[in-house]
């Protein structure tokens, strides 16, 4: 029987889109879901995200027992997991858009504006760019920054995850200076660009994904 996936709605993630690429990609079995007890027994989990980080992390808390579950899930039963975008920067302690707000603090740092060093340089970094891999993960092919190769993907965001702990960042990319594309840890990833518009890169990274045994 085909894995479970659960794809996390809480009514802030382009979840069309990413459902589509992920049977794309190869998952059989994917329940786009906000129930508690469904995500306890799924064998994958992806958090999208598009908005927010404020309004984000409101809506995946304001759903009784779903954080619980997921936590559960993840942290203590060591599923994969996958943030995509905002759901990546929810991986954080808190953000800084609209006032402080907690997220979920699975990976230490915080989420804050993209600073303008060069007046040539827009905000919100929009399109496609880079993705490089950061060496040092390279020893642990099992932890979640082995699924990021080098390529191109499609960004949108203004703010970005800076972690207190260098060795959590799996890739960086550059817009006028260092910006985090993805964090890792154990079971952990999570990527600022959205694969689900990166084309043949982001459909590999999704298959890489599926067949992750962390």
């Amino acid at each position: 029987m085909a894995e479970a996936l659960a794809l996390i709605d809480y009514g802030a993630g382009n979840l069309h889109s990413v459902h589509n690429a992920l049977k794309a990609a190869g998952a059989e079995r994917v329940a786009v879901t906000a129930d508690p007890d469904l995500v306890r027994g799924a064998k994958r989990i992806v958090l999208p995200g598009v908005g927010s980080f404020r309004a984000c992390a409101k809506g995946l808390k304001g759903i009784p027992g779903l954080v619980e579950a997921m936590e559960e899930r993840v942290l203590q039963k060591g599923v994969p997991f996958l943030g995509i975008c905002v759901g990546m920067q929810l991986m954080a302690d808190r953000g800084l858009e609209h006032g402080v707000t907690r997220g979920l603090g699975w990976i230490p740092g915080q989420v804050e504006l993209i600073e303008r060093t060069d007046p040539a340089i827009k905000v919100p970094h929009m399109g496609w760019n880079d993705v490089s891999p950061m060496p040092h993960h390279t020893s642990n092919p099992r932890d979640g920054a082995g699924l990021i190769e080098e390529g191109e993907a499609y960004f949108l965001h203004s703010y970005h995850f800076a972690p207190d702990n260098g060795r959590d960042i799996a890739a960086m990319t550059d817009h006028g200076g260092g910006l985090v594309a993805a964090v890792a840890r154990d079971n952990l990833l999570g990527v600022q660009f959205h694969p689900e518009k990166s084309q043949a890169y982001g459909l590999a990274l999704l298959e890489r994904f599926l067949e992750w045994r962390p």
